[in-house]
């Protein structure tokens, strides 16, 4: 009996026994198209995790004093400087886009018929793109504002709304921060929320960072930001702010110099376990079908135990009963696996229709992983009924009822 016959044959058995075999299949569908689902959600969360992470700005460096000497006056000298900004632009100037930094205030403001504590922060025309901020209306700070000292300001979109009712009809307005007037030029928000974990809070005015200086007794930036060119610069470029910092400051001063590759990298480790656990679960259902197919084809063994030693009696050897066998088993799980493929791929690309805005990966692995566990499990968990039919004794099961 050669392959084409065997195949024939399979399914000929398979057809004869149609709901039976569909049944049987529907493991292998679930278990494939739970394959591909958990890596195409695993890929998306994971990817939906990295750009939120990375929207917080591209390959940032971040500093700012820990603590300083035990007198005021030495505290003060210990704080980030507007000069140490531009020592980093100057030493660093081929490894990185741009350096920036945040200085904090606060002012009353009357928001909605009552004052407010609103927060005034001021920085320089580079605080935009370092910290990937986009501009709803009007425009962001430029070069001249911050050496003009101009009486300029941006607000945040969810305090322009406050104030004005809308962010472009912000832009224009005079308003008063620490009694002198301002006009507000431009209105802004994150790319990518940071839910108040970075110094910008829903209701924040920002102004140049020269200005803002004569409002604070102590000159003292918190935090410093400096953009790498590349993320592989990103661990030299964090040594480098360090040791600039320290070599301007009192050496009993403190520095916490970070970046975001650590915790980029806690998130696709989290998301490498979640993946692992996931597929195992997945794993757990193609090994019940595999159970599934094997339990079947035991009893379809049973039922055919005359036509096999029908097959034996003229001619037909050991091999080609096992062969027959096994050829089925694989095709009720390649059957199965090939319609949980279409699944699994199918529901990805729908939401893709649905949900435009939200890329959902489709792994080819993961495809070509399912075509391969469905061979494998046709292939093992077809071996022990076919080695059963292949060792009937053919007088025997000529005569079996």
């Amino acid at each position: 009996m050669n392959i084409g016959e065997a195949f024939r044959f399979s399914v000929h058995a398979l057809s004869s026994n149609k709901l039976r075999s569909a049944l049987t299949a529907l493991g292998m569908v679930i278990g494939n198209a739970s394959v591909i689902l958990v890596v195409t959600i695993a890929m998306t969360s994971r990817d939906y995790v990295l750009q939120q992470i990375r929207g917080i700005g591209s390959n940032i460096v971040y500093a700012y004093c820990q603590n300083g000497g035990p007198q005021g006056a030495e505290i003060d000298e210990d704080f980030v400087k507007l000069a140490d900004i531009d020592a980093v632009r100057e030493q660093l100037s081929g490894s990185i886009v741009a350096a920036t930094g945040v200085m904090t205030t606060f002012d009353l403001m009357r928001i909605a018929g009552r004052e407010e504590n609103v927060q005034v922060i001021g920085s320089d025309q580079d605080y935009a793109p370092v910290r990937n901020l986009a501009v709803v209306a009007g425009r962001f700070l430029v070069q001249g504002d911050v050496l003009l000292r101009g009486k300029v300001a941006l607000l945040t979109e969810k305090l322009a709304i406050r104030l004005y009712g809308d962010p472009q009809s912000a832009v224009g307005q005079v308003m008063k921060i620490h009694g002198l007037q301002f006009t507000v030029v431009g209105v802004f928000k994150e790319r990518v929320p940071s839910f108040g974990l970075s110094e910008l809070s829903g209701d924040t005015v920002l102004i140049p960072v020269t200005v803002v200086r004569y409002f604070t007794p102590v000159e003292r930036i918190d935090p410093m930001y400096v953009q790498a060119r590349s993320p592989e610069d990103v661990p030299a470029v964090t040594d480098a702010v360090r040791r600039i910092l320290e070599s301007r400051h009192n050496p009993r001063a403190r520095y916490l110099v970070e970046n975001l590759t650590e915790i980029l990298d806690t998130a696709k480790q989290v998301s490498l376990v979640l993946t692992i656990v996931l597929l195992l679960i997945s794993a757990i259902a193609l090994i019940i079908s595999g159970i599934g197919i094997m339990n079947i084809m035991l009893v379809t063994v049973t039922e055919r135990t005359r036509e096999i030693g029908l097959r034996m009696a003229i001619g037909a050897s050991r091999a080609d009963v096992l062969r027959q066998f096994v050829l089925e088993a694989m095709m009720l799980s390649l059957s199965g696996g090939a319609l949980g493929i279409l699944v699994g791929i199918s529901i990805p690309l729908a939401a893709r229709y649905f949900l435009p805005g939200l890329g959902i990966p489709i792994s080819p692995l993961s495809v070509a992983a399912g075509v391969g566990v469905s061979c494998l499990v046709g292939l093992i968990f077809g071996l022990l009924p076919a080695n059963r039919a292949a060792r009937l004794n053919p007088s025997e099961a000529l005569r079996y009822e």
